[in-house]
């Protein structure tokens, strides 16, 4: 079975968006966290969207802006399969790209089965909250930014019981960011 990993950059009071939808915040011009972004954008799997993250990736990365800024990263996620989740988009265009409808649980449940490398998740707070309550998100990466945003959304709206995770290595970079990985921990 494939790995679910989300990855997402969060505000130091736990924010992936302000309340207008923006991420600038979280994009910083560093070398170091370019370095190691470019280097954990290498791997080889299944982006999964929802509507909104899909559309704003996908108005963004096929561009020559995208291919001036980041040419690796750009290359990677126009060449990657993806799979977005929407109830209200009738097609999408960018390369690469199938368009589900159907019960997102079982949906992912279906490709955590069939798909060889991993599943990483980008943005997308609904879909991690639905997943994260049905026991289906494998790993959580966050890269805790140094901003207080004071209101936003979070990755996990919506949670209905607690979520127990457990670190498994973090990393800290001189521009603030702080990565964390966690993992479900398991029941006692």
């Amino acid at each position: 079975m494939s790995k679910l990993i989300v990855f997402n950059s969060v505000s130091a009071d736990g924010y992936f968006t302000d309340t207008k939808g923006d991420i600038s915040w979280a994009h910083q011009n560093d070398p170091e966290w370019r370095d190691f972004t470019n280097q954990n954008a290498s791997g080889d799997g299944i982006l999964l969207f929802g509507r909104v993250t899909y559309e704003m990736m996908a108005s963004f990365w096929p561009t020559p802006q995208a291919s001036q800024q980041l040419p690796s990263v750009a290359e990677r996620m126009n060449s990657a399969q993806k799979v977005v989740f929407s109830r209200t988009l009738n097609k999408v265009s960018w390369n690469n790209t199938r368009l589900v409808k159907g019960d997102l649980p079982t949906e992912v449940h279906k490709l955590k089965d069939t798909a060889s490398p991993g599943i990483v998740i980008l943005g997308s707070g609904t879909i991690v909250s639905q997943l994260a309550q049905a026991n289906l998100i494998d790993e959580y990466q966050l890269a805790i930014n140094p901003i207080v945003l004071g209101s936003g959304r979070t990755l996990f709206e919506g949670m209905t019981s607690p979520l127990r995770l457990k670190r498994t290595q973090s990393r800290s970079f001189r521009n603030g960011n702080v990565f964390v990985v966690y993992e479900p921990a398991k029941s006692a």
